[in-house]
């Protein structure tokens, strides 16, 4: 009797063991795959050249000009987790004043998957026109924007790890005032 019990003991001893190791080993593994191939990503976001619409221009008794710019927005997730962000607004800039806020609604992407997204800005020269170097771009024939927009939301990767993140995305807009085209460089970031 007393030998069956050593022998069930060394037994238990021995899963004991065998359980801590392979919860070691499985610890390890997951914590490696979430600093690799988990590891979160900035998302690649393109703005497509587009072109001016509705453009309208009046030289007399004031210079003003009124126009929309289309933006075509892709944001691919590189990510191996979805990134499902809330409302927010990205805010576009001439030579650091604020002249239009563009909604941005709610929306999710899929694991490493793609939104595209069209917005509209409408501009008006009432605020752009105070700006001492207004006329000089008028002269030089094209505009310089600077959009940015901060993306808040959360990343989930396969429903179990979810995690708050912030996209924060600029874009600096070139639009050629005779042609009307419209040309951008974006960057984005990840911060969780």
């Amino acid at each position: 009797m007393a030998m069956k019990n050593r022998k069930s003991r060394r037994i238990i001893k021995i899963c004991c063991v065998v359980a801590t190791l392979l919860l070691l080993i499985f610890l390890l593994i997951s914590v490696i795959l979430f600093f690799t191939v988990f590891k979160p990503k900035n998302p690649k976001v393109t703005t497509h050249p587009t072109s001016l619409e509705n453009v309208e221009f009046q030289l007399y008794p004031n210079i003003s000009i009124n126009a929309t710019i289309v933006l075509n927005v892709t944001i691919n997730n590189r990510n191996h987790g979805s990134f499902e962000f809330q409302n927010s607004i990205a805010y576009v800039y001439y030579r650091g004043t604020l002249i239009v806020e563009i909604p941005i609604e709610h929306a999710k992407i899929p694991a490493r998957g793609n939104l595209a997204v069209t917005a509209y800005a409408n501009v008006t020269t009432e605020k752009m026109i105070k700006d001492p170097n207004f006329y000089n771009d008028i002269e030089s024939g094209y505009f310089n924007f600077t959009s940015t927009a901060i993306l808040n939301g959360e990343i989930s990767v396969f429903k179990i790890i979810k995690k708050e993140a912030k996209v924060t995305n600029v874009c600096d807009i070139f639009v050629a005032i005779l042609t009307r085209k419209v040309e951008s460089r974006c960057h984005a970031k990840v911060k969780m």
